[in-house]
Parts: C-alpha cells; sequence; structure tokens
C-alpha cells in the first residue's frame, strides 16, 4: 500500500479532487485520516431523495470510505458553528474553506502508458528527501489512528506512515527504529514535552 498526502486548497471540492486522485493514480484503497474545514457541506441523508447543502464555517470530524478509480464511496461528518453534528453520504459540492489535509492509502495498481507518463498529483510520503525520525503504523477508520496523525500534524513533527509490522493495537508509533507504544504513549511524551526535539526533525 502507498500513502498519499493530499492538501486541498480553499474552494477545492473534496469529493471531485478523491474522484481526481483515484483515477489519475490508478489504485483503489481508503481515506485514513482528514483535518480541514468547509464553506459548503452536501451530503446525502438515509432516506432523502436528494442531498442536504449546509454553508457556514464547518468543522470536518470524520471523512471514511473507500476511493477507486470507477468510485468513491465515503461518508462525511463535520460541526457546525454550534457544535451540532451532521454527517451522511458525501457529495460533489462539499468545498474547502481554509484548506483540508487528507491521508489516503492506496493500494498498487498497474499503471497503464497514460499513468506512466503523466505527472503525479501527490507524491508518497515515502520519497520525501528525509526520511523522518517518526513512523506510525495505522488502519483504516482507526479513531486512535486518526487522532496520532493529527497531533504529529500539528505538533509540526515529520513522519512516515507505514503499514502494521506486528500485532497488537494501533496506532503503533516507532521513533527512530524504536517502537515507544501506541497513542496513549505518544500523548505522555507529548504531555512531558519529549517531543519538542522532533519539531522540524
Amino acid at each position: 500500500m502507498r500513502f498519499l498526502a493530499l492538501h486541498l486548497e480553499p474552494g477545492s471540492d473534496v469529493r471531485q479532487s478523491l474522484e481526481q486522485l483515484a483515477a489519475q493514480e490508478g489504485g483503489h484503497g481508503f481515506v485514513l485520516s482528514v483535518v480541514g474545514n468547509l464553506t459548503q457541506a452536501s451530503f446525502q441523508c438515509p432516506g432523502e431523495a436528494g442531498p442536504t447543502v449546509l454553508t457556514g464555517e464547518l468543522e470536518i470530524i470524520t471523512l471514511q470510505g473507500t476511493v477507486a478509480a470507477q468510485e468513491v464511496h465515503l461518508h462525511l461528518s463535520f460541526s457546525d458553528n454550534a457544535c451540532q453534528v451532521w454527517g451522511g453520504h458525501l457529495e460533489p459540492g462539499t468545498l474547502v474553506y481554509k484548506g483540508a489535509d487528507l491521508l489516503v492509502g492506496l493500494f498498487d495498481a498497474e499503471p497503464g502508458p497514460e499513468q506512466q507518463s503523466a505527472e503525479p498529483l501527490m507524491v508518497p510520503l515515502a520519497q520525501a528527501a528525509t526520511v523522518p525520525r517518526v513512523e506510525v503504523a495505522v488502519l483504516p477508520g482507526c479513531p486512535f489512528s486518526a487522532r496520532a496523525l493529527r497531533m504529529l500534524r500539528t505538533l509540526g513533527i515529520a513522519h512516515r506512515v507505514i503499514e502494521p509490522s506486528q500485532p497488537g493495537s494501533v496506532p503503533q508509533v516507532f521513533i527512530d527504529g524504536a517502537f515507544i507504544g501506541g497513542y496513549d504513549a505518544l500523548a505522555e511524551l507529548h504531555a512531558r514535552g519529549s517531543l519538542d526535539g522532533l519539531r522540524g526533525a
């Protein structure tokens, strides 16, 4: 599995951006984590004939589901400025406010001639010029995996997402190759200030 970091600029359509990524990369996979906000959310509620559209400053809570070249199937939840939570099936017309950062995991597919010559939309994290000191093993749909990744992004700590290599719960956090534990261990290190030396590393 390849892990792609997708940054969406203000005004980007979330669903269309993921459809474009899946079509260009030619693989299929999952949205692993998301953080960002919206000016407009378009989502399908169960039993409704058409999508519901809400506008305002909306904070994304979760975005989970599958992406593929043929189709995306994603469920969005978000809160409005009164902290009321809404959610449903993600539809076109869901627009980014200040920005949104997603982590997408794609299974490899055989590239066609067009894909081989096309400029990639995103760069796999593993191709970064500098190997990060922090590695995090995650699984799709795990809330604690999403929290760990959000903490590292918020602190500005460079990290690489990997597949779990040992049994047990996720996330599995490694610093300089040493296993330090899961989300609770990472949060404890942050509370003690022990992660400060990793910022910008």
